[in-house]
């Protein structure tokens, strides 16, 4: 019998077979930052050993940086400490760090990928869910503990039981004003925020296929969001051609002979997935969540559900309490504070690139704080270099500096208690943006059409505006 993606890259990793069902992992590439490496590093100090293989470690500080005046002492005290022990932490252990001020400093998802650490066939891993992201690019990538982080740094090995397998197809033709972020957020609202649990997801089908790699990132991301355990796509040639003369990608013959074992890593005809599911792309219409988890989540123009409609009225219930809405109400034409554009899950220059596409020419209404984070200091200069901030800063869009920012309530940058933003992160939850603030999920490109409207609107009628033009 065939095998799984999935299962060709683990097996391909496997030290040992461990009694009782459980194996240790070999990790190519273990991401640090911030907030789950301190309690780590002290335990490494503590153990009076060192890093294993510092060499494959990557650091950078992302969650709790300031997105002003990054050039200035970091305001908010924890913060701060965080950040200071981070750059102590890899002074003492001689691993370099992409701090602040750093050309490659940047959201650990998205500078990992950007620079060409990321490549087909790794298995990577970080004190943080979101790197899931990195199996857009046919690795097994997934989020571990505290605890774990330490183990890594010890043994350059992780101990764990192997992950049920589940493929998710898509096949069919993306529709207008449709992108990555739809689609993850249609698959969650139909799976739930369980529908997941125990797995690691392949995506396929003719529509992931068809998505660029800062698309596929998109979906990966947010695998974790429906209780996967990570999500993959087989690498092709649009992972080749990302992946081409990056910074740390093979160069020259290397990278031939790279591309030749990657193109192994696909799933066999006759290999069998635990579980699968199929949907059709044009299905999808634009998606916005309307409770306190992302697979609360309607096309823009539905309704919200009511109590009969749903299988956990009690969870309705509290999360439109939270959010202050009704069952039944349109979404289309609801109130919005802040928009932000920016997180592991959208801030890619593509992302920036899209709306800048469509605010061009045009004015963010009058009563909406419209912030812009991008997800890399080399995504902010590339923006500068298209021309890109001067066509947000136009629009009354506020292009800060890198960092995780207002997708959760760690830094500076928090929504107040009561208003609502919409936001293209990965979380919607309550106090994720700050206590008491209210979230609804959306693709940039969603996000850039209400900022201009000033009110949830369909996006689509931008793209009817320019047709009539």
């Amino acid at each position: 019998m065939g095998k799984t993606l999935f299962e060709k890259v683990w097996d391909q990793h496997i030290v040992e077979k461990v009694e009782g069902g459980q194996e240790i992992l070999y990790i190519d590439r273990h991401f640090i930052h911030e907030v789950t490496s301190p309690q780590a590093f002290s335990g490494i100090r503590n153990r009076g050993i060192d890093i294993f293989r510092k060499d494959k470690i990557v650091a950078t500080a992302d969650h709790n940086v300031p997105t002003q005046n990054q050039h200035l002492p970091i305001k908010e005290a924890l913060s701060r400490i965080q950040v200071d022990a981070l750059k102590q932490n890899c002074e003492e252990f001689g691993i370099e760090l992409y701090g602040l001020g750093h050309p490659y400093q940047g959201i650990v998802h998205v500078i990992g990928p950007e620079l060409g650490i990321t490549k087909p066939g790794m298995t990577i891993v970080c004190g943080d869910s979101h790197t899931s992201t990195h199996g857009a690019f046919g690795t097994i990538a997934f989020g571990i503990g505290t605890s774990q982080v330490e183990q890594v740094m010890a043994t350059q090995c992780v101990l764990m039981e192997r992950p049920k397998t589940m493929r998710i197809t898509i096949d069919g033709e993306i529709g207008k004003g449709v992108y990555a972020k739809d689609i993850i957020l249609y698959i969650i609202s139909k799976l739930g925020t369980a529908g997941g649990t125990g797995h690691f997801v392949e995506y396929a089908g003719s529509a992931v296929c068809s998505l660029s790699m800062e698309a596929r990132m998109t979906i990966c991301n947010m695998s974790i969001e429906m209780g996967a355990r990570g999500g993959m796509i087989a690498p092709d040639e649009t992972t080749f051609n990302y992946v081409k003369d990056r910074e740390f990608a093979p160069k020259g013959e290397a990278f031939e002979q790279a591309v030749a074992h990657w193109s192994e890593l696909y799933t066999d005809e006759d290999a069998v997935f635990d579980t699968e599911y199929n949907f059709d792309a044009s299905d999808i219409e634009p998606m916005i969540t309307y409770g306190t988890n992302p697979g609360m989540g309607v096309g823009i123009s539905q309704q919200i559900p009511v109590m009969d409609e749903v299988d956990n009225p009690g969870g309705l219930s509290k999360s439109l309490e939270y959010m202050d809405f009704n069952p039944g109400d349109d979404m289309i034409g609801k109130k919005v504070d802040h928009v932000f554009i920016g997180s592991c899950t959208n801030s890619r220059i593509e992302d920036l690139r899209l709306v800048a596409s469509l605010v061009k020419g045009k004015k963010k209404a009058n009563h909406v704080d419209v912030m812009i984070v991008p997800g890399s200091y080399q995504v902010q200069q590339q923006a500068k270099k298209e021309g890109i901030d001067k066509i947000l800063e136009e629009a009354g869009f506020e292009l800060r500096q890198s960092g995780c920012s207002a997708c959760l309530g760690m830094n500076e940058d928090k929504i107040p208690k009561g208003e609502y933003c919409v936001s293209t992160s990965n979380r919607n939850f309550e106090g994720r943006q700050g206590p008491g603030a209210r979230t609804m999920l959306v693709s940039p490109f969603t996000a850039a059409a209400i900022a201009i409207k000033g009110s949830i609107v369909d996006p689509r009628e931008f793209l009817m505006q320019e047709t009539a033009v």
